[in-house]
């Protein structure tokens, strides 16, 4: 098959979005399908293929609803004159889904959406977009969510969208298969009897960064370090966890009770080794749609505590190694995490030595069995070899 994957940000830009993108179009390549990426230029890419899959750029920035700029009629020229077999949108309310959906019955190829949550479903400024949404889904030849129930897959529903399959993430198996060579607690001058807890999210200031620092202050924890592996954004929180970063580091009570927080940037080889080094994950991140960071912790053996964001609830349920946190969500979408309650379900956990060990048991044995990105791959194949069987 020619398969087209349109996404806004792509390897070697890191995010949720760009793994899961990465990972579904590496692996369709690997089991022989001719696959390419159109997304944003990017100045550190250096090749025009990547892992064997072809990657098309495009110097276009913004969406309908805040406006598009760039090579707007270079790239509607190019998915409708080009031949490929399957086009998949990856996330609304950006260019390279946004362009399309006007001119969808001018894409020659089988069409497939992965909303990706509608991360902006509830904001006053996009109601005409997505009034505008209920008839571009139909359009499409499949809708691919990622949980039984979410915004996304809810607003489908209630508009009559028909053409619904699910489709969740993952975690690679090629690197979450073997143990990383790397002693994370060594590196970082972590006393090998502290128990680690860590985080991983980009600092956009909406990962629950700052929740997680006071959770874990307000812990009445001994021996424990709490590292937070994010990537730097143009605004968000990263100045300001490195500054609680120093005033954790001065308060006497958390020497006292030997008490650190770390704030680090990582490769990824130094994050999966993290994720196999730590002891409990803690995300009490405000929004989400199925958090990778989440098959991460399955593939590493990490039990973990979770906002109600995305679909976490469905995560846990499917894994039996997370723990919900009290979470209110407000009108917005954004949820938000009891912090003082938070803080108590963590002491509990780290010193229910069993309980973490079963966690971490049942997470492995699920997503091994059916959450590695090989095997959601062939399930992105086999959609595909479908749609394209049925007559138009």
């Amino acid at each position: 098959m020619k398969i087209l994957h349109a996404v806004q940000f792509y390897f070697p830009a890191t995010g949720g979005m760009q793994e899961a993108v990465r990972q579904i179009s590496e692996n369709l390549a690997r089991l022989g399908h001719d696959v390419t990426v159109v997304t944003s230029k990017d100045t550190k890419r250096k090749k025009g293929m990547v892992n064997g899959v072809k990657i098309e750029e495009f110097d276009i920035t913004g969406n309908a609803v805040v406006g598009i700029k760039g090579e707007i009629e270079r790239f509607r020229k190019y998915l409708t004159d080009s031949r490929f077999d399957i086009v998949t949108n990856f996330a609304a309310t950006q260019w390279a889904t946004d362009i399309m959906l006007p001119i969808l019955s001018r894409v020659k190829a089988k069409k497939v959406f992965v909303p990706t949550g509608f991360s902006m479903l509830y904001t006053p400024s996009y109601s005409q977009y997505f009034r505008e949404m209920k008839s571009w889904m139909k359009e499409y030849d499949m809708n691919v969510f990622l949980s039984e129930n979410y915004r996304d897959i809810n607003f489908a529903r209630e508009n009559g969208i028909k053409k619904i399959r699910i489709i969740p993430n993952g975690a690679s198996r090629e690197e979450f298969g073997e143990k990383v060579k790397i002693d994370i607690k060594k590196k970082l001058g972590i006393p090998k009897n502290h128990l680690l807890i860590l985080h991983v999210g980009s600092h956009t200031g909406a990962k629950g960064h700052s929740e997680g620092i006071r959770i874990f202050d307000k812990a009445d924890i001994n021996n424990a370090t709490f590292l937070i592996i994010g990537n730097k954004t143009t605004k968000g929180c990263y100045r300001s966890c490195k500054l609680r970063e120093l005033a954790f580091a001065i308060k006497p009570k958390n020497r006292r009770k030997e008490k650190r927080l770390k704030i680090m940037e990582f490769d990824r080889a130094h994050t999966i080794a993290a994720y196999q080094a730590a002891d409990l994950f803690l995300f009490p991140s405000n929004i989400e749609c199925s958090p990778l960071v989440l098959f991460e912790c399955m593939a590493s053996r990490t039990p973990f505590l979770t906002a109600d964001t995305g679909n976490a609830r469905e995560i846990i349920d499917w894994s039996h190694s997370g723990v919900l946190l009290p979470t209110i969500i407000d009108t917005l979408g954004y949820s938000h995490v009891d912090e003082k309650e938070s803080a108590g379900i963590l002491e509990k956990m780290v010193n229910n030595k069993p309980q973490l060990q079963k966690m971490a048991g049942n997470g492995f044995i699920a997503w091994k069995n059916k959450f590695t990105w090989e095997k959601i791959a062939i399930k992105y194949e086999n959609l595909y070899k479908e749609l394209l069987c049925k007559k138009n």
